[in-house]
Parts: C-alpha cells; structure tokens; sequence
C-alpha cells in the first residue's frame, strides 16, 4: 500500500513538473491554434499615438544614464507628444547631476525627481504618478535600452478600449559573455517570451517585467508599499478587473546578463519571494470558477513555478529512491540514473563556474537547479519577513567588463 502511495507522488510529481515548464507551453500553442482558426483577430495600426510619459528610474546609474538619456531622444515618436520623467529614488552616485546637466535639444519635454530617501521602486512611483498627466504612461529602468520603435508599438494598442496594460519584452545581451548565468538567464527569457506572445493572444500577459511595459494612468492604484515585484502585481490587478494585457515584442528592452550565477541568484531568490507575496494578496486570482481562463492561464504559468514545481523535484527524488530500494524495477533504476546524471551535471557546471571554465552542455542543467533553488531560499525568506523592497541590486555583465 505504501509503495502504491509512493509511486502515486513519483508519477504525480514527474506530471507536475513536465506541465510547469513544457507541458504548458504545449498546451498554450494549442489553444491558440484553435483560436487563430476560430477566432476574431483584433487589428491595431500605427497611426494611433496618444500623448505618453515615460518614466526612467533609476539608482545610483551614472554609468548608464547618459546613454539612457540619448536612447530616449533617439525614440520613434512626435516629440511633442512625449513626457520623460526621471526619478532618482536614494541615488547617492552622480545620477541627478547628470540627468539635470544633461545638453537636451529645446523641445525635449523632461522633468527630475529625486529624493534622497530610499524607499524602493513603488514608492517613487507613487511619488511621481500625481505628475503623470498623459493617459498612458510608460516604465522602464535606467540600465537598459529600449528600440527606436517602441512607444508606437506600445502605444497602438491603446485604441483598444479593452487594453489596460502594454508589456514589452525583456531580451538579454551577452556580449562576448556566455557563462551559465548569461547563457541560463538568455535561454530562460527566449522561452518565457515566447509564453507571453502566446497568453496575449490567447487572452492576457499574466504579468510585465518592469524594465518596459505600460499602463492607462486611469488604472493606475497604489501599490502597498512593501510589495517586492509592483510591475508583475499592478499588472495583474488590472487583468483582474476584466482589461487585457497586452504582449508585444517589437517593443523591447535590451538588458545586460547578470554579472555570474551568484548575482543572478541573488535577483532570484527576490522574485521567488515576491511572487509568494504576490499569490498570498491575488488569492482570489486562484478561484478559476470566477476568473476562467486568467485563472488557469496564471496558476499554469505562474503560482506553479513558485510553489509546487520546486516541491514536487525533491519528492520525485526521494520517492524515487524508496521505489528503487522496494522494487527494484528497471523503469525507476533508469529514473534514479536520469536524475543523478541531471543534477551530477548542474554540480559538475557549479564547480566549473567557480573556476571561470565554460561547458555549454552544462549551462541548463546548472541553471534549471539553480532556479528551483532559488525559490526555496525565496519561500523562507518571505514567512521569516526578511525581505526588504529596497533592491539589492545585482551586478551586471557589462559594469564588472568595464
């Protein structure tokens, strides 16, 4: 009876963990098959172009925001019709004296604020939003550069009146860097683009990432002012109030990789304890009788990567000891010997990286590991309460290059 249980948990766990990370993705390809052979495109133009403020925030980034400034003056996109707003929330580096020293052609609109305080990103967006007097506003972060073209790509989704939110992509450069962090982190964002562009036209984004998306300032709400990861929540709670959010990838931010696994770790062990947050205060968002499709669409995509996915890798291995000792049969022999070759290379590829040595074969296993490890560090640190909102903020490829 007890090894029936076991084998229950073992099968049980392998499905989990194939739906999380491709089992969905297949079944979302699927969908949206059907839907493109059966359903009504919704068509956009580029010619709707709303007035918009672009919010850049930013944190002790002098050695990006000059180029920020002139990635923004470089956009596709009447002049007249753009409000840049910068907010150095704590900067304590010389990223205000730039902003404000900045040559700026006459007719850039542009406004400062700073404060020497630092309360974390959604506070100084809080503070800022009472300026924002366009109907869209834009986000993005300081360390990263955003194409020419996407405002206007952004923006004509906005005639729409069921859009709510816009979120652009986030690609990674990597540079002559291609270590397990860079090569990890690249890979993990190709495929989780991919999942968006197919949510979106299946139904909704469940989620933005905050280097680029948008939203309609009318829709904008407070965020509590200990949330860890406000672009993923205020997105999320406009899709709850019945709007769509809206993927496009032709508006993009380019961000540099993480600068080694340790920093990359760093960066996911927040997020993994944000998004515990995140399911604790959208538990409604859960009830798929009431949200549908956006409830399905978000525990597939989301709650499962953060809560049982990781859970469900130790009790395969653990349950697939017990039914190796108890059976000694040949299909949990060849499991056990998948698993230890899996996870003997996510060590070997941890032991490589220390000593600065590339192998690309062991790039995903080492990364895959080094993720679901993250959101176990993540889900301790959100019950014990010691995450702060202030970001710690991880280096990057290119500041440790230069």
């Amino acid at each position: 009876m007890i090894t029936y249980i076991v084998a229950l948990f073992f099968w049980g766990g392998i499905f989990l963990v194939f739906y999380t990370y491709i089992g969905y993705g297949i079944v979302l390809y699927l969908l949206v098959k059907l839907k493109r052979i059966f359903g009504h495109i919704q068509k956009t133009t580029n010619t709707y172009m709303p007035d918009v403020t672009f919010v850049v925030a930013a944190y002790n980034e002098e050695s990006y925001i000059n180029d920020k400034i002139q990635n923004c003056l470089d956009f596709d996109y009447p002049k007249d019709k753009i409000h840049f707003l910068f907010v150095t929330d704590g900067s304590s580096d010389e990223t205000p004296n730039l902003i404000n020293s900045f040559n700026y052609p006459q007719n850039f609109s542009w406004s400062l604020h700073h404060d020497d305080a630092r309360n974390g990103k959604i506070a100084a967006v809080e503070r800022i939003m009472p300026f924002v007097k366009t109907p869209i506003v834009i986000y993005t972060d300081a360390n990263t550069h955003v194409n020419k073209g996407a405002i206007k790509m952004i923006a004509r989704h906005y005639q729409n009146p069921k859009v709510g939110a816009v979120a652009g992509e986030k690609r990674i450069s990597m540079g002559e860097k291609e270590d397990a962090s860079a090569a990890g982190e690249g890979m993990y964002w190709k495929y989780e683009s991919k999942l968006k562009q197919w949510d979106s036209e299946l139904n909704t984004v469940v989620g933005a990432a905050g280097e680029l998306f948008s939203l309609r300032t009318e829709l904008y709400e407070p965020v509590s002012k200990d949330m860890v990861i406000e672009d993923f929540f205020m997105t999320l709670r406009i899709a709850q109030k019945g709007y769509k959010v809206v993927y496009e990838p032709k508006a993009f931010a380019v961000e540099a990789s993480s600068a080694s696994v340790k920093e990359e770790l760093k960066r996911k062990i927040r997020i993994a304890a944000g998004g515990i947050q995140a399911i604790v205060r959208l538990a409604p968002l859960l009830n798929i009788f009431k949200y549908g499709l956006l409830s399905f669409q978000y525990i597939s995509h989301r709650v499962l990567r953060w809560t049982l996915a990781p859970v469900a890798l130790v009790l395969i291995f653990l349950s697939n000891i017990y039914l190796c000792s108890k059976t000694g049969s040949t299909t949990y022999l060849i499991f056990m010997g998948l698993q230890i070759l899996f996870y003997g290379m996510a060590l070997v590829g941890y032991l490589l990286e220390k000593r600065k040595i590339k192998v690309k074969a062991l790039f995903v296993p080492y990364y895959f590991t080094m993720m679901n490890y993250a959101v176990f560090r993540g889900i301790f640190r959100y019950f014990k309460g010691s995450q702060s909102v202030v970001w710690e903020k991880a280096k990057r490829a290119d500041e440790v290059a230069s």
